[in-house]
């Protein structure tokens, strides 16, 4: 079976001062909210770069809802066959 999907992501980043956050989040199509964040702090010598603190909690923010999916997986299968499931990142 072959299909296509198009998953639609929330992402806000808000800068303030040395501090960039990052907020992303989705719902499956099983209707579950998930959500993941990341922060990222400009070191005081550091020069700024906005776009840098940027990718930095994106990233982090990503990295935090890709674990979240896959113990949402994990769970799933684990349902399926009864027992535990871990899926490694």
């Amino acid at each position: 079976m072959n299909e296509t999907h198009s998953i639609t992501l929330n992402l806000q980043v808000v800068e303030a001062g040395a501090k960039t956050t990052a907020d992303v989040g989705f719902t499956t199509p099983a209707g579950q909210a998930l959500h993941g964040h990341g922060t990222a702090r400009r070191h005081p010598d550091d020069p700024e770069v906005p776009q840098i603190g940027d990718e930095i909690a994106i990233a982090r923010a990503l990295f935090e809802l890709a674990h979240k999916l896959l113990d949402n997986a994990s769970s799933d299968i684990g349902d399926r066959l009864h027992r535990r499931v871990h899926l490694p990142a």
